[in-house]
């Protein structure tokens, strides 16, 4: 699953970051780094962007990037 797929209020662990290049290195630069919990805190109405928590702080992603970010559902 990726963190697309994760609907408002759900959480995760993120598995794997599946981009490559300025892309990743932007990602990585945040701080979405495999490994690290997430959760999904909203979703914009047309699916784009999408917030979330990671650590202690917010990030805006756009559903191209949340779809090249693997996780596992936290239960």
């Amino acid at each position: 699953m990726n963190l697309a797929g994760l609907k408002p209020g759900q959480k995760g662990r993120i598995t794997s970051i599946g981009s490559v290049g300025p892309l990743k290195r932007r990602l990585l630069d945040m701080g979405v780094l495999v490994g690290e919990a997430v959760k999904v805190e909203k979703v914009a109405p047309m699916g784009d962007p999408i917030e979330v928590r990671i650590k202690s702080y917010s990030l805006s992603l756009r559903k191209s990037e949340a779809e090249a970010i693997g996780v596992e559902v936290a239960e």
